[in-house]
């Protein structure tokens, strides 16, 4: 197969900026043609609906996951690749971020004569790829921005507990650790929500936003109190790249209070899996014989990160 299905949703903007807007039914589109990518790169069926097309990734931030994920997915659906990081780029000799996109969105439309290609950044700042799109002809795709969202890994763990829990509704998912900088975790409460999940948050006081049971979940100031009723945990990792105080006093008391050991995923009930978004630090937020345990399907979730993209840059661009 080499072209776009007749049948191929998409999303009512042509860009993906955060799962905050988004119907469910678009949520449930993207996965349902995830599962039919996974399914078809187990039966070595290739589409190539990007034929054609370029796809920009601007990573102004550093990723391995996400990154590499999206150049795969793009090169998978067809698409040529331009990688582009901050590393040798004019933005040293003062360029802004607007600069930089309009003049890789002028050149990309030039040699893209198959239709709109797409921007996929990651950037520092919150609202980054929300101001880009206004600028840019092609679509544009939020790859992290800033504490405000990563909505394709919420897609991919929303597709990753799909796999294991089957349907969502009524499911109860915990998000542990460090909620306050976590763009991860925002993404992940609006769409687990969105498919019916019951969503908890925990982690330090400190590290909790004021207000964030207005986003529609329960906080847990004891997360231990509830280990038993949950059917995911998820936990986040601190990050102390994007903080200016100290949230917590060490990484080993973080451990002692707010780690999982075996001890602790042991209270978790049957058939309950735990998630990270990673890069894990083992031994703080979770020990190792729990990442590479039974429960964890950490590595599912990189995996089912390239279906969960390719469906994405098809619905987009």
């Amino acid at each position: 197969m080499s072209d776009r299905r007749a049948d191929t949703p998409s999303l009512a903007s042509r860009h993906l900026l955060g799962i905050e807007g988004l119907q469910r039914s678009e949520v449930e589109a993207i996965l349902a043609l995830a599962r039919q990518y996974k399914q078809g790169l187990k039966d070595g069926i290739q589409r190539t609906p990007l034929a054609g097309k370029f796809v920009a990734l601007l990573f102004f931030e550093d990723s391995t996951r996400t990154r590499s994920s999206f150049e795969i997915a793009a090169k998978s659906l067809g698409a040529k690749v331009l990688n582009w990081s901050p590393t040798g780029s004019s933005l040293s000799k003062g360029e802004t971020l607007l600069d930089t996109v309009k003049n890789i969105d002028a050149t990309l439309r030039n040699m893209d004569s198959g239709g709109p290609s797409a921007l996929v950044i990651r950037h520092r700042s919150s609202g980054a790829p929300t101001l880009v799109s206004r600028q840019v002809h092609c679509s544009v795709i939020n790859a992290g921005d800033g504490i405000h969202e990563h909505p394709s890994q919420a897609l991919l763990d929303a597709f990753t507990l799909q796999e294991r829990l089957g349907s969502l509704n009524g499911k109860r998912v915990m998000i542990l650790g460090d909620i306050l900088h976590s763009r991860v975790a925002r993404s992940n409460v609006h769409c687990l929500r969105l498919l019916g999940a019951k969503v908890i948050v925990s982690g330090p006081p400190t590290l909790m936003p004021a207000g964030i049971e207005s986003l529609g979940c329960e906080w847990a100031p004891d997360f231990r109190e509830v280990l038993g009723s949950l059917d995911a945990l998820m936990t986040l990792r601190v990050q102390r790249e994007r903080q200016t105080d100290s949230f917590v006093p060490s990484m080993r008391e973080y451990a002692a209070r707010w780690g999982i050991g075996r001890a602790v995923s042991d209270q978790l009930k049957p058939g309950a899996v735990i998630l990270h978004p990673g890069p894990v630090n083992r031994e703080v937020e979770l020990a190792s014989e729990v990442v590479d345990g039974d429960r964890s399907v950490i590595l599912e979730q990189v995996s089912n990160g390239l279906p969960v993209r390719m469906a994405i840059l098809e619905m987009c661009a």
